[in-house]
């Protein structure tokens, strides 16, 4: 008994006088498949936006306020091995760790960066940013000078880097000395690392300003980053 392989004769109605889900499905079985709801130009890949600068510019703030206006932004928590501070709370701010378990870490290729900075580790969980993009989230991180320097070398341009800083070095000393979370020493360490730090903001793809009392205008702005870089993202696969 043979089979006729050859595609169904179908009488399709004419387009100015049928009902369109008629017309559709008339046009497949033509056709012999169904029309495809998948997006036409692939949904763009999550992006990775890596926040740094000088200790006392407001990258938490920042962060936080961000994260709060767009669902589909992900903070990935940082792991340190630092002492937990007033009001912190543990799996939101950081996870915090022995300088044992981050050596663990460490040795275990854990992270996707990882720094001593003032006496402490800090470093990102790779598990966190593979799980979070993996579901279509973007991601943001939080890093020092050093770290946003590793993940230029890690990342390339699989990531938007932004330099976060106040209005001024005075601007800059005051809130951190309003912060009362360090001692003397500590405090003299932070403002000598910051003043080093703000020498590298030219290797940042932005730079943006956290004035004081103006929190939202600065978060403002970087969403506008993000969302010029989703498009640019956007143009380069529909050229494709």
């Amino acid at each position: 008994m043979s089979t006729d392989s050859r595609p169904r004769t179908v009488s399709i109605p004419a387009a100015d006088a049928a009902d369109r889900s008629d017309l559709i499905r008339a046009l497949e079985t033509s056709l012999g498949s169904h029309f495809s709801s998948d997006p036409i130009v692939p949904t763009p890949s999550p992006l990775i936006v890596v926040i740094s600068g000088p200790s006392g510019v407001g990258k938490d703030a920042v962060i936080n306020r961000l994260t709060e206006l767009r669902r589909n932004l992900h903070f990935v928590v940082t792991c340190t091995s630092r002492a937990k501070r007033p009001g912190e709370t543990e799996g939101k701010d950081y996870y915090f760790v022995t300088k044992e378990q981050f050596l663990r870490m460490v040795e275990q290729d854990e992270l996707l960066e990882h720094a001593l900075v003032y006496g402490e580790y800090k470093g990102i969980p790779k598990k966190q940013v593979r799980e979070l993009m993996g579901e279509g989230y973007d991601v943001v991180l939080r890093v020092d000078i050093q770290g946003a320097e590793t993940l230029r070398r890690v990342l390339g341009q699989k990531a938007v880097f932004v330099f976060l800083t106040a209005e001024s070095e005075a601007k800059m000393v005051e809130r951190l000395v309003d912060r009362r979370t360090e001692r003397k020493e500590e405090l003299l360490v932070r403002i000598a690392t910051a003043r080093e730090e703000v020498k590298h903001v030219s290797s940042f793809d932005y730079v943006v300003v956290n004035r004081e009392g103006e929190l939202e205008k600065a978060v403002q702005t970087v969403e506008a980053i993000i969302d010029a870089e989703k498009a640019k993202v956007r143009q380069r696969n529909a050229v494709l």
